[in-house]
């Protein structure tokens, strides 16, 4: 199984992605990904908060899921990923590390200097960089809010 799902979201864990995809994929992790939280211990405990019962939050840096993610791909659980951006997507794709997997872009809300692509999803010139820049690295990227929604392909959402 390993890492059924690779996600950039802003809002991290929250009721789209543990319910929505969570019914659907039933991972017994939610990896997040980020600098900032892995340092604050309190929003950590905030945010294990919304994971389900009978699941584990886990938080790392970028250089810290850098050594690990290897391992999180192989493993047998179901493992859900997150970043809150794709900076520290991108970076943890660095040097083929998710060669041959696909990042599902969920939302990327309205904020200033990002112009609406999906309701969902609200880029920026530099996110439509790293979106490049991560195929460059071997990962295909497409958007979908939710599994029941259609996907829309990296070219779609950079049109």
């Amino acid at each position: 199984m390993g890492i059924v799902l690779l996600r950039v979201d802003e809002r991290l864990i929250h009721g789209q992605v543990t319910i929505g995809w969570g019914a659907r994929l039933k991972p017994s992790r939610y990896v997040v990904v980020d600098d900032e939280l892995a340092g604050s211990q309190w929003e950590r405990e905030l945010m294990a908060l919304g994971v389900p019962p009978g699941a584990e939050a886990v938080f790392a840096t970028v250089a810290e899921a850098r050594d690990r993610v290897e391992a999180w791909l192989a493993s047998d659980e179901e493992i859900v990923l997150l970043t809150r951006d794709l900076d520290h997507m991108l970076r943890l794709a660095r040097s083929g590390r998710l060669r041959g997997t696909r990042v599902n872009l969920g939302g990327l809300h309205h904020a200033p200097g990002r112009e609406e692509v999906l309701p969902y999803l609200y880029l920026t010139e530099g996110d439509q960089k790293r979106i490049r820049e991560l195929e460059r690295e071997g990962v295909e990227v497409t958007a979908r809010d939710l599994p029941t929604s259609p996907v829309r392909s990296a070219a779609d959402i950079l049109r």
